[in-house]
């Protein structure tokens, strides 16, 4: 989850609510790629889930980063809760998964160099501490009591709350991982466009990602139990936003689908104080409960943009989130997929031919099939694999036409980072298929040989 936000000074009227997202448009030229990726860790003797605190701890794995390679603290009331090197950030979600929010990057070869890079750091520092990390959309077994909290004040928060709101909110929060990638908009239109492809095509992503088949060691029924997590977690900020397909929509209507998103918190002197439930609205008039008589700054608005969790979503950029945590392949997969989609005008027509025509309805059916079934589920009688296996031509295009090479030229473009993707829709079933079919054939119901499989 992010960080708080800084430099934003006072909100004097309400223009500068959307000029924040218009502030984001760039020049196709300025355009980058950032890959985010999550992944949980665990004891090697025992398969438990790391504490924060003590010799073998989350806490002792960012020291270690810290120490050997070069990262910059990030601390909250005291404690280490993250790392900063190069505009790249490491943070910890709820239940201490570790993530990896990497810098603004020109092509998808740099940015999976950085995370080769960080996986092979993460690597070192956790093998000599008795920890691994590995990559699932979902903890395969861990039960809920078994889950540490890590120590940031955001997550005090929000843990009470979504017990409150929804029926799986404390599962996404402390037993998911997720990859996601955020890229760049010219211009309000174009923001447009590429946000409504991103959702309308968030479930095909789901599907192609689908890597969570357990959850408390035992078969869910769900190719990915994370997206199944997502469909009762907090319906007031999640879902697939029908108001982005009509006629109009545009920052100013981000707006207002933002400000009705209830609040969190209100960040002050290193401290999060607790606004839950109430309106941002009221915050802009000074009638905010937790700050009487107090008026947000842009930073204020910043962060509350981040409480949003729709399938994909707006700030400065665009955040792609219907992805299952995975092998080291597929967050280098994930990128590509959406950056040859949407980063050349081709193919983002192409992308958008292929869904402008589905309803509401369609897409919220799909969202839910998708969970269940992956590449199996249908829309209007129309498997899902064969509208993946459109799109990975459309992006192949799209990455051919970016000409991005890797390896001082050796390698002309970005395709080869398809290849992932293609493998799964040649055999023409999602990942968490195979997890079922070694779970039940070579593993003989050893739910512990997913962790030989899975870890980095």
């Amino acid at each position: 989850m992010s960080i708080p936000q800084s430099g934003g000074g006072p909100i004097e009227h309400h223009d500068q609510l959307a000029q924040l997202l218009a502030d984001g448009c760039k020049p196709k030229q300025d355009w980058r790629i950032g890959t985010e990726h999550e992944k949980f860790g665990y004891c090697k003797d025992t398969f438990e889930p790391i504490p924060y605190e003590g010799e073998r701890s989350i806490k002792a794995l960012l020291q270690g980063l810290r120490d050997k390679y070069g990262w910059a603290e990030v601390v909250e009331e005291g404690n280490l809760t993250g790392l900063t090197k190069n505009g790249a950030n490491v943070s910890l979600e709820p239940g201490g998964q570790l993530e990896l929010s990497g810098a603004p990057l020109e092509s998808i070869h740099q940015t999976c160099d950085e995370a080769n890079d960080h996986l092979r750091e993460v690597k070192d520092i956790s093998e000599n501490l008795g920890m691994k990390f590995f990559g699932m959309g979902a903890a395969p077994d861990w039960k809920a009591e078994q889950m540490p909290m890590m120590p940031k004040g955001r997550y005090k928060l929000m843990t009470p709350h979504m017990q409150k709101v929804g029926t799986h909110g404390t599962q996404m929060m402390y037993r998911t991982t997720c990859i996601q990638v955020n890229l760049d908009f010219s211009s309000e239109p174009d923001m447009v466009q590429k946000l409504r492809v991103g959702l309308a095509l968030q479930p095909v992503a789901t599907a192609l990602f689908a890597n969570s088949p357990f959850f408390e060691g035992k078969l869910t029924g769900y190719q990915s139990w994370r997206a199944r997590i997502w469909q009762d977690t907090d319906n007031a900020r999640t879902g697939m936003l029908p108001f982005v397909f009509e006629d109009g929509f545009g920052f100013e209507a981000w707006v207002q689908y933002a400000l009705d998103v209830p609040m969190y918190f209100v960040y002050r002197d290193g401290k999060y104080i607790d606004a839950l439930g109430m309106s941002f609205r009221d915050f802009m008039v000074g009638k905010l409960p937790a700050l009487p008589g107090e008026t947000p700054t842009l930073s204020d608005w910043a962060d509350h943009l981040t409480t949003a969790f729709p399938e994909a979503r707006i700030k400065q950029f665009i955040e792609m989130r219907g992805a299952d945590g995975g092998p080291w392949r597929k967050i280098c997969a994930l990128p590509a997929f959406w950056v040859g989609l949407l980063y050349d005008q081709n193919a983002l027509d192409a992308a958008w031919d292929v869904c402008k025509d589905w309803t509401a309805e369609q897409r919220e059916n799909l969202r839910i099939d998708v969970a269940k079934d992956g590449l199996q589920a249908e829309l209007d009688g129309r498997p899902v694999l064969d509208i993946a296996k459109e799109l990975l031509v459309i992006a192949e295009a799209g990455l051919k036409a970016r000409a991005k090479p890797g390896a001082g030229g050796l390698i002309p473009d970005e395709t080869h980072f398809l290849n992932a993707l293609q493998e799964i829709v040649d055999r023409g079933f999602s990942p968490a298929k195979k997890l079922e079919r070694l779970y039940k054939g070579e593993w003989c119901g050893d739910i512990n040989r997913v962790y030989a499989e899975y870890s980095y």
